[in-house]
């Protein structure tokens, strides 16, 4: 028996505007298509199916899957197709560009597939703060995490970097603030980890986050409360200890190839002094709650990796703990060279 179709699928910016919109699973009744395949309910020619949700399409489903030319289609409001896809993957694709049919109109349109129905409210994340000095390799067991584990890393460092990279409204503020080892203004932060984390559960179906380098202060804990209410459980924190030396020896090894522009004994000094000024006051709050998962981060990463695992394992899907490393991950953990540079 076929799974119940539970995705949404968005379709935006086309060059027939009145193909745009939001489909949902299709409630069309048992057929058989033109290859000889019987329907079932959310399904068509084997593979999921959709419906127009403003049920203006006079072909139901409006988005599906063709036997006979092996491509994903999107109808116009008269059942005419407008785009396809030639593919024989499960689902619409969203990462290429869909070809104009014979109906349709340029430009082919975006299409995003919502793993919830983006008409109501997105699932609440579920999080653990991750906090470390500079250098004290949270980053690196946070992509592990992702990697083998399944859960979402996002890094406050790289999505401020990455806005700032982008030209925003708000670049020129945070390259100040990053330049200066100061920390970028709580509104900015939190606002950009909660759009984050939204995108992430609606488009890919994963609730469990990592919240690298979050919250750095407790005016950041303000802004959390904000958004989630006080009256919500506090996250989990993972806190990475790591002597100073061994802090300042990584980041000066870590800026022989990381072109960042903080890796440096300058701004070194000056986010470390930030991180015991502003950071370890955080720490203390959530070690007063009981919240705080310590870890000796100046043990190899395989020692120290083993220890992450096991305080995410509550949460974390057994079978994705059992398989086997992937070579990045063997990359990550030092267990396998990097490919050199062309």
């Amino acid at each position: 028996m076929d799974q119940p179709n539970t995705f949404f699928v968005e379709v935006s910016g086309a060059g027939l505007p009145e193909v745009d919109g939001l489909f949902v699973p299709s409630t069309a009744p048992p057929a058989e298509s033109e290859s000889g395949t019987v329907s079932s309910l959310g399904y068509w020619n084997g593979k999921l199916a959709w419906d127009r949700a403003d049920g203006k399409c006079e072909r139901s489903p409006a988005l599906s899957y063709s036997n006979s030319y092996k491509s994903w289609r999107i109808c116009r409001l008269d059942g005419h197709l407008a785009y396809d896809f030639t593919t024989e993957e499960d689902m619409p694709p969203t990462d290429r560009e869909w070809h104009i049919y014979k109906k349709g109109v340029a430009p082919a349109p975006k299409v995003t597939v919502h793993h919830f129905d983006p008409r109501e409210p997105c699932p609440a994340p579920n999080v653990v703060f991750v906090l470390g000095g500079p250098g004290s390799g949270k980053g690196t067991m946070c992509s592990l995490a992702e990697a083998q584990l399944g859960w979402t890393h996002l890094s406050t460092g790289n999505l401020l970097r990455a806005e700032r990279e982008a030209g925003g409204p708000t670049a020129e503020a945070i390259e100040g603030y990053m330049t200066a080892g100061k920390l970028v203004p709580n509104e900015i932060t939190v606002t950009l980890l909660k759009n984050a984390m939204e995108h992430a559960t609606r488009t890919t179906g994963r609730t469990n986050f990592l919240l690298d380098g979050f919250p750095r202060s407790l005016d950041n804990m303000e802004g959390w409360y904000e958004i989630f209410g006080r009256e919500a459980e506090l996250p989990r924190m993972l806190y990475f200890e790591c002597p100073y030396e061994v802090l300042e020896k990584r980041i000066l090894g870590r800026a022989k190839y990381s072109e960042r522009s903080d890796d440096n004994v300058e701004s070194m000094k000056l986010r470390f002094e930030t991180y015991k000024a502003e950071t370890l006051p955080t720490l203390e709050l959530f070690r007063g709650k009981d919240k705080v998962v310590e870890i000796d981060a100046s043990q190899d990463r395989e020692s120290v990796y083993a220890l992450v695992g096991k305080s995410l394992a509550e949460h974390t899907d057994p079978a994705l703990a059992a398989q086997p490393l992937t070579e990045k991950s063997e990359m990550l953990l030092g267990l396998r060279p990097w490919p050199k540079r062309g």
